[in-house]
Order: C-alpha cells, then structure tokens, then sequence
C-alpha cells in the first residue's frame, strides 16, 4: 500500500503518464513530466545535504513550479512548509527560523526577499531558484542552484515511515506569533484516501486548486489529484478574487470538482453572473473552512441541480474530520447545515467543562482521535501537550481538543455553535485575534487595543480594531503598520479611535462591552 504521499505521484506516472497532472494557466505537464521535475528537485536536494526530516521552505507562488518543489522535498525524505508568498517579510523570516529552514524553493520574483529574509534571522544555506533568471543580490554563506542546471531526474526511493512528517503549516497564534502544525505522511493520506473514496475521483475528473498551498485546503487538491490520476488546476491569484473570472475559470478549464471556502462560493452565487443549470461540468462542490450561510447555498444549489454539494469540517490539526452531504436544498431562512458525522477511521467525541462525554442534544466541546490527527505543534511541547490530551478509552493515545462548541442531533450529525476561545473564521482562515492585538500594541503610539469579531453572512466575521493612541494617527497608517506583521487577510476592516476602552470589574478590556457599546462612551 502506499504509504507516503509523493508515492501516489509515482504510481500515477506509472500508470497514466501521458495524462495531464497539472494545468498553469496556458502550461501544464503530464505525470510523467511531474515526476520527472519532482525527482530533479529531489536529486538537487539530497547532493546540497537535505537528509530526512529536514524542513525545506516553499517560498513562491502557486504554480507548476512549487508543485514540483512540494513532491520534490517530499521524495527527498524532507518536511515541506509552504511559505505564504504576500506575507509580511519578517512573518515569513519568523517562520523559517521557528523550524530552521535552511534551504529554500524559490523563483526570482520571490528569491529577492531572501537577502531581507536572511537579515532577519533566517538560517539559509542553500536557495534553489526554480526560475530562469538570475537570483538578485548575493546573501553571504548562501549557495543559490538554479533548477534548469539539474539534470538527474532518477528517483531515489528512499525509506520513509507513514508516521514521518511531511509538512508543517503555520496557523495563527493566540501568543502574537504564528504556530506550526506538523503533519505525517499518514495524516495526510488518511485524509485524501478517504475523499478520493467520498467522492469518487477518477482519472477523468478536473479538480480545483483555489487555496493557497499554505492553507490546509490544498492538500486535498494536490494529492487527491495524483491519488486517482487526475488533473489539477490552479486557480491563478488574480482570478480567485473575481467571482465572474472564477465562473469563467471553472468553464473553461471544465472543473468537475470545486474545493474552497464557502465565502467564495456566496461571492460566486451572487456576483458570478451564473444562470440556471450553468457550470455543467461541475459534479461536485466542496466546501471547508467556515460557515456557509443558508441562504447563498440554496440560491447556488438550484443554479447547479446537476453538482452534488459536500460541507467538510476540521481545523488543521486535523485535516478534515466530519463531513455532511448536502443532500436536500436547505430552508434559505433556516439554521445553518450541520457539520456532519466523523468520516472513516477517525472517531469523535463531545465533552463537557469537566471533560466528561455529554449526551447527545447537550452543547459541548469536540474532541477528536484518529488518524488525521496531527503529531503536534512544532517546537511547543507545551501547547502540543495541552490540545492533545490522553484519550481515556484507548491508553497510548491521544484526542486532539478543537475548542469548538457543537451539540450532536438525534440523527447523530453535529451542529457548530461557536467557539471556546478569541480565535475566529474569516474568509476561510483561522485567525488569533490575539495575534493581531500583538501587531498592533507594538505600534509605539498605541496605549492599548482590542480586536474583535463581527458576524458576516458572506465571510463569516468582519474584523473590527479598537484603538487608544497616545496622539492623533490616522486609520491609513495603522492598516500599513499592520501590513507589515499580519498577512492581508488578518488587517482589520475597520479601525476605530478610542480616547479608553471598557473595563470589567478585574481591569480587563469587557470585549462583550466593545461590541456592544458606543466608542464615544468609553473614555467617560
């Protein structure tokens, strides 16, 4: 059986090797083609000193290129991290000296920032530039490889252990800094045998890849595709945006299966100027990540009677760990769809305050064990100790706590009702608020501040800032601020100027009063 991830690659260039496995824009390649580029990059790898479990960053935009970079660290028996592209530098140089990356997969556009990444702590020894051109500036004690110049294109077929890790994905942090997830080979197949299963993917479908690859939601994408011997598209930045262009894109690229955040789909439903029965190549819709409002989901299911519809739930730590078929056209003015039951292999429980399991009906927190649970956060044994408990009933193991609050119905689907702790959904992201106050408060004019989440029927929450300054500041230079310690998606919305914040009877900031009260009122 396979048991590590880039060996689904391998099987596919062997049995289908002239099918398509990728689609750029106006490139693609075969599987032949992928493996080939794939075990290049491994041949560079391994004669530059990567051993096994070495991290290796992914630091470039989405494209053939970084798929090639992701199976090629992957064959070399390393742990990809894939490196958001937009973020702020020094967020990007945190991450590769959290979890020593020293080497690095880049292309010229993003190889200039690796000077800047340097300068700011990261432990780089080697850049592998899988563009053409020339890498700018020199970075002392930096060798820079160039991809063209490779030639060995042998696989190495070294030996590895489905309980190896195979990539680590940085999520916002409560402490002000970003957290790393670290997830097997077997994590991550759990997860994609179980939805080539769900769904039936074959050699002829098309899939979606509208999430960045540092986003969770891209491990189905990818490795669904080459599990079954399909091809992927990738959803260009500038498309993804643009509900038009997106409806367009599935079109033409005639995707038959869709994966993204719900808050895109209610973009396209509304903004996508789709007509009854369009998108007729679609036959399954898939969405993650936050709530989809049940209004949007109706009016896109009677545009698209022919798609089935598929609401699949997990944080990171888990992959996806319950799922529900939309089976029926939701009431638009009813509640929100459940998350469904556990998927195959992976068990679920709900817990009171005591950790005590609660009978079905009674509101409490969703523990999870199985298989797609994660080894743990990388380098914090201590948060790795406190989300991954021991499991009661099955000693050696371990329930991973989501902070998620869900009541389990008689048909014994669960329901989410919220969350335990400050962290939120927007647009599909989990988000710290916490994380964003820390930006903030570093700002030398800011006495204090506090963030916080606003309901949103299209993104799932709206961030709103409130903010003590020690003098006049304008909105504009807080959002640069912000811009250069947050990625976009985490900059407020909107920030509001306070003269004080509310209190509660300890001296902390009364977050409940911040949403509920007028800001001129606070100061008095």
């Amino acid at each position: 059986m396979t048991d590590r991830l880039h060996l689904l690659l391998e099987n596919s260039a062997d049995q289908h090797p002239e099918r398509t496995a990728v689609v750029d824009r106006e490139r693609s390649v075969t599987y032949r083609e992928l493996d080939s580029g794939a075990n290049r990059v491994a041949q560079m790898l391994r004669s530059n000193g990567v051993e096994a479990g070495d991290r290796v960053g992914i630091f470039l935009d989405k494209s053939l290129e970084s798929v090639m970079g992701i199976y090629g660290v992957l064959k070399a028996g390393g742990v990809y991290v894939p490196l958001d592209a937009r973020a702020p530098v020094a967020r990007v140089a945190y991450i590769a000296s959290d979890c020593g990356i020293e080497v690095l997969i880049s292309s010229g556009k993003q190889a200039k920032q690796a000077v800047e990444l340097a300068k700011l702590g990261a432990p780089l020894r080697v850049i592998v530039n899988m563009a053409g051109e020339a890498t700018p500036g020199t970075i002392p004690g930096v060798d820079v490889l160039h991809f063209a110049s490779s030639e060995d294109s042998s696989r190495l077929n070294l030996e590895g252990d489905e309980k190896d890790l195979a990539y680590i994905l940085y999520t916002s942090g409560s402490t002000g800094e970003p957290k790393g997830v670290m997830l097997s080979h077997l994590n991550g197949l759990a997860f994609v045998r179980w939805g080539i299963a769900e769904l039936g993917v074959r050699p002829e479908d098309r899939l979606s890849s509208h999430a960045p690859f540092h986003f969770d939601l891209s491990i189905f994408d990818l490795f669904a595709a080459s599990g079954s011997g399909a091809a992927v598209a990738l959803v260009p930045t500038a498309t993804s945006v643009f509900p038009v262009e997106i409806a367009r894109f599935i079109r033409e690229n005639e995707i038959s299966i869709w994966y993204s955040v719900p808050s895109i789909l209610s973009f396209l439903v509304q903004h996508g100027g789709l007509a009854d029965g369009d998108l007729p190549s679609l036959r399954a819709v898939v969405f993650a990540g936050e709530v989809f409002p049940s209004k949007f989901l109706t009016q896109l299911m009677k545009k698209l009677p022919h798609a089935s519809f598929h609401n699949w739930y997990g944080p990171t730590e888990t992959n996806v760990c319950t799922a529900y078929p939309v089976d029926t056209v939701p009431d638009p003015s009813g509640p929100d769809i459940p998350i469904g039951k556990a998927i195959t292999g992976v068990e679920t429980v709900v817990v009171d305050g005591d950790g005590k399991s609660t009978a079905a009906g009674a509101e409490g927190e969703l523990l999870v064990r199985g298989p797609t649970v994660m080894a743990g956060y990388w380098g914090d044994p201590a948060k790795t100790a406190a989300k991954l408990v021991d499991d009661p009933e099955h000693p050696g193991s371990k329930l991973y706590k989501t902070g998620d609050l869900v009541v389990e119905e008689p048909d014994g689907n669960y329901r989410f009702r919220g969350r335990r702790d400050h962290q939120i959904k927007s647009r599909g992201y989990r988000i710290e608020l916490g994380e964003i106050e820390t930006a903030l408060n570093a700002h030398p004019d800011v006495v204090e501040c506090v963030v916080v989440a606003i309901p949103d029927e299209v993104i799932s929450n709206r961030i709103e800032a409130f903010v003590v300054l020690t003098g006049e500041q304008e909105a504009s230079r807080l959002i640069s601020w912000c811009a250069g310690k947050v990625p976009r998606y985490m900059i407020p919305e909107t920030f509001m100027i306070a003269t004080g914040l509310p209190k509660t009877s300890t001296g902390k900031i009364d977050r409940q009063a911040v949403r509920a009260s007028d800001p001129k009122e606070w100061g008095k």
